[in-house]
């Protein structure tokens, strides 16, 4: 486990050096927002309404928090370094290095959003407070549960994305189907959440990554209720385990297969 740490550290030391450039990235993440915040603004015409049980701060703030995790998260790790590493043959050498390659990976991308969730959580409160206002509702109890629930999701994201990128042993080119979980996990779960859909897709939407990636943090900090907190946790870890599995069988086919090739 220390030798993951080491890793972590380092990456985390390297991106202070950039924080500059992960500033710049408030740029999209501001024009992204206030252009939802125009929206909802005007979807919402009559004070008081609600849309698929939502106020419009509560909307806005969904909006704002699956914003952060997308735009905070965002790692080469997981997919531009994995896929160059197989491609390039270079998993030959790293996979017989002290680590496994795929915990390696993780650590990696654990360095690089912890630098930049934390920045894109006060760059949101502060467009939050200062152009929508408070959440109704939210206090301290809901801080801690709402943020084991982010660093959760965030991991999932980062898992299911390295299996996507693990599928390189196989096939050259994996970024067709990286963009199409990325575009899902957007569209479906972070511009929108689950109550928006029909009440015929809620349940199969609860039985993919998107409700615990982005719905089910977002929610736990709009509208936070104890008796719900469970079920999503519950949902993050069976899907944390399922990844992890997944992950790990991927990498071990795809060593075999290298192993049977010559390499």
């Amino acid at each position: 486990m220390r030798k993951y740490v080491v890793i972590y550290r380092s990456v985390l030391m390297e991106n202070l050096q950039y924080i500059g450039n992960i500033a710049l990235g408030f740029v999209s993440y501001f024009i992204f927002i206030f252009v939802f915040i125009n929206l909802w603004d005007y979807l919402y015409a009559e004070p008081g309404m609600r849309i698929a049980g939502y106020t419009k701060e509560q909307m806005i703030w969904y909006v704002m928090i699956t914003e952060m995790i997308w735009f905070g998260s965002r790692s080469e790790a997981v997919v531009g370094q994995v896929t160059a590493d197989i491609r390039g043959g270079n998993i030959a050498y790293l996979m017989n290095k002290p680590y496994h390659y795929t915990l390696y990976i993780l650590a990696r991308h654990t360095g690089e959003w912890c630098i930049r969730i934390p920045m894109y959580a006060l760059f949101a409160a502060a467009i939050g407070l200062t152009m929508v206002g408070e959440i109704e509702g939210f206090g301290l109890l809901a801080l801690l549960p709402s943020a084991i629930s982010i660093v959760l999701g965030i991991t999932i994201n980062g898992i299911f994305k390295l299996c996507i990128s693990l599928v390189s042993f196989w096939i050259e080119d994996v970024h067709p189907f990286q963009w199409m979980y990325d575009k899902l996990i957007l569209i479906v779960g972070t511009v929108f959440p689950i109550e928006i859909f029909p009440a015929a897709m809620r349940p199969f939407m609860k039985l993919t990554p998107i409700y615990t990636v982005c719905y089910g943090p977002a929610k736990l900090v709009v509208d936070f209720h104890m008796e719900q907190y469970p079920e999503i946790l519950s949902a993050q870890l069976l899907y944390l385990g399922v990844g992890t599995s997944l992950m790990f069988f991927l990498y071990g086919k795809g060593v075999k297969k290298l192993y049977v090739n010559g390499g």
